[in-house]
């Protein structure tokens, strides 16, 4: 079959070639995948910005069905539609597995980076990381269910947004999009802010709900515009561009007493001014990935229609047009840019 693999370390690397099929394992079943979303830590393993294992298929946020089941396995069929947790092994005794914080493993080894993913048109999984996918749920939407777990993650379980809290995002992107509509669920008044070259994911954050789009590039403007927006100053500033300049502004931004959540990976250090989190009291928190506890919270979100995913879906690209998707993630195409086998 065909995958999408990274080959090597040295960048770019990425090339479609010819693997084997994957063979079925006691406790595992292989997915026959019907999308996969193309995700910034995707471009960071591209290059060499996020820690990988090559030659390995890239792809972690995947849905499709079961097209076979390892011995050993209850509770699921064939033909039953998924959605993987991205998690292929951790070491399940260490502090953070045993307080179900197994994205804190230091053995884990995620599908995408360090064993094959889903930009390919099967994959294997261990069958305790699967989710029954909702029947009110199409496959392309069922892609950013991963995503959004990361921003329950982030959001609700580790930073309790909730009404009344005024909250300003960086990045427009997918993450930004999911994390714009799980703080107005909420019920928190929202602006997300972008760059001039996001004019058409501003325009789709608009119509998901923001209380306020604005540019960066309005500099002199943007605390007085930000705080008419919102009513006051931001309660709570969350960070999902990934882009080194919009932590500082966030920083700037946030009000004293608040709350600064980190969400985007940036692929490299970046300079802070952390005097600031000082004199300004602030709180700051990290999110990385998802729990098990965040997959079930999203589908909930998703399958209610509380957070649309369907609004988020983006361009949709064949896996043999793979260099057009990444070229339309770089082009920050609105929403979220899929790859189909």
């Amino acid at each position: 079959m065909l995958a999408l693999q990274k080959v090597a370390t040295g960048e770019p690397r990425l090339e479609l070639r010819e693997v084997p099929e994957p063979t079925l394992r006691p406790g595992h079943v292989i997915i026959d995948v019907a999308a996969a979303g193309i995700c910034g830590t995707d471009v960071h393993i591209m290059h060499d910005e996020y820690r990988s294992e090559p030659p390995v298929t890239l792809g972690h946020e995947v849905a499709g069905t079961i097209a076979a089941i390892g011995a050993g396995v209850d509770g699921w069929e064939l033909g039953q539609r998924v959605v993987t947790e991205t998690y292929y092994s951790v070491c399940g005794r260490c502090e953070h597995c045993r307080t179900g914080r197994p994205n804190l493993c230091a053995s884990r080894r995620s599908i995408g980076s360090f064993e094959d993913g889903g930009f390919a048109p099967r994959v294997r999984v261990p069958a305790t990381i699967l989710h029954a996918l909702p029947d009110d749920l199409g496959f392309p939407e069922a892609a950013l269910v991963e995503p959004l777990a990361c921003v329950v993650r982030g959001l609700l379980e580790l930073n309790d947004v909730r009404a009344g809290d005024r909250v300003v995002i960086t990045g427009p992107g997918p993450i930004g999009l999911l994390a714009l509509q799980v703080a107005k669920a909420a019920g928190a008044r929202v602006v997300v802010l972008g760059t001039a070259a996001d004019a058409a994911r501003l325009e789709l954050a608009e119509q998901l709900g923001a209380d306020g789009v604005l540019t960066v590039e309005a500099a002199d403007a943007l605390d007085e515009a930000l705080a008419a927006a919102l009513g006051g100053e931001p309660d709570v500033a969350i960070e999902c561009s990934g882009a080194a300049p919009a932590a500082g502004l966030l920083l700037r931004l946030v009000k004293k007493a608040g709350r600064y959540v980190q969400v985007g990976l940036y692929g490299a250090p970046i300079t802070l001014d952390m005097d600031q989190v000082c004199f300004k009291e602030l709180r700051v928190s990290g999110s990385f990935a998802t729990t098990p506890s965040s997959w079930y919270r999203a589908l909930a979100l998703a399958s209610s229609g509380t957070v649309s995913l369907e609004a988020i879906v983006g361009a949709t690209f064949a896996l043999t047009d793979w260099e057009r998707a990444f070229e339309a993630v770089a082009g920050r195409t609105p929403g979220k840019v899929l790859l189909v086998p």
